[in-house]
């Protein structure tokens, strides 16, 4: 069932490249989730926790595996945890930041936040980890400033997100996020693959319509399911009751972002500033219609392993796209 969940509310995604936007070199860095990555911006604020698990397959479609798919950030079981735990230290991170002014003004910048508002913003967001592999632009420190990459983040990374469900902090180098940006082409594949990696299950996390007053997270060591009220670190998690998956619809398969070709008439969800308010354009909440799985291995990485469930809860039926 967590898996189903997941997939009943998959989006088509179309990025664009907005106005000044850099296209980092064609690349995107695939970072599992135990590693800080290049110019951290602070060491690892992230809890110890289960070993990542293998990514979940989603729905495939008729269209090529360069096909961008993303997943309501509302989404029950987007999101994983445990009941009572934060996946991030939040007060520690608030701390390495105001230790270095520098570094705390480039943090601010990226996210576009005044310098003196970075523990009030980071103590808004919510910690949680990563249920799909998923992309981001990442930012590393280096020479004073933030500089931006596009990345891969691992499923059972923690992040921070925000009350709209986008991931905004990776809590294992303390880098602000923001959502991705599409290249002209396909991007290459750099870092390091993980066992189950496919690029065809890569999604984009969709800002959802409303603010999320209450995540329903999936622990997957446990099989429990419970909420977790936006920027709480876990002092207030109340266990529940498996969601019911919503039946899918069809959508149309949407090209590529990363392809020449890609345009898109209205600025997507994606695109969108931290606090912005949601866009009337923002992607209906439907599915791509379902079929055999991709199973073709990226072109620059090795030769992927089968990606396997997630353990589904007790006593329930088993249950977002370039790179």
């Amino acid at each position: 069932m967590s898996a189903a969940v997941v997939a009943a509310v998959i989006l088509a995604v179309v990025l664009t490249r907005p106005e000044g936007s850099s296209e980092s070199g064609g690349e995107v860095l695939l970072q599992p989730a135990g590693k800080s990555g290049p110019d951290p911006f602070t060491q690892s604020t992230a809890r110890e926790g289960s070993t990542p698990p293998s990514p979940s397959e989603l729905p495939s479609s008729s269209a090529s595996a360069n096909v961008t798919r993303g997943v309501d950030g509302a989404a029950p079981g987007l999101y994983g945890g445990t009941r009572k735990v934060g996946s991030c230290d939040v007060e520690k991170q608030v701390g390495a930041l105001q230790k270095d002014p520098a570094k705390n003004k480039a943090f601010a910048s990226v996210l576009d936040i005044e310098p003196s508002g970075v523990p009030r913003y980071l103590r808004s967001l919510t910690p949680v980890h990563l249920r799909l592999d998923t992309r981001v632009t990442n930012h590393g420190y280096r020479d004073g400033r933030a500089t931006g990459y596009q990345a891969v983040l691992q499923t059972g990374t923690a992040v921070l997100v925000d009350d709209h469900g986008v991931p905004r902090v990776r809590c294992a180098c303390g880098n602000p996020l923001l959502p991705p940006v599409a290249q002209k082409s396909t991007p290459r594949q750099t870092g390091d693959a993980w066992p189950g990696y496919r690029s065809s299950n890569v999604v984009v996390v969709a800002p959802a319509t409303q603010v999320v007053n209450q995540f329903v997270v999936y622990d997957p060591d446990s099989g429990d399911w419970f909420t977790r009220d936006k920027g709480d670190t876990g002092t207030g998690d109340k266990k529940t009751k498996p969601p019911a998956s919503r039946p899918p619809s069809r959508h149309p398969d949407t090209p590529s972002p990363d392809e020449s070709t890609s345009t898109a008439s209205t600025p997507p969800c994606d695109a969108r500033s931290p606090g912005a308010p949601p866009a009337s354009s923002c992607p209906p909440s439907s599915v791509l219609p379902p079929s055999s799985p991709a199973t073709q291995p990226p072109s620059s990485v090795e030769e992927e392993s089968p990606a396997s469930e997630p353990a589904p809860p007790p006593s329930s039926p088993e249950v977002d796209g370039s790179p």
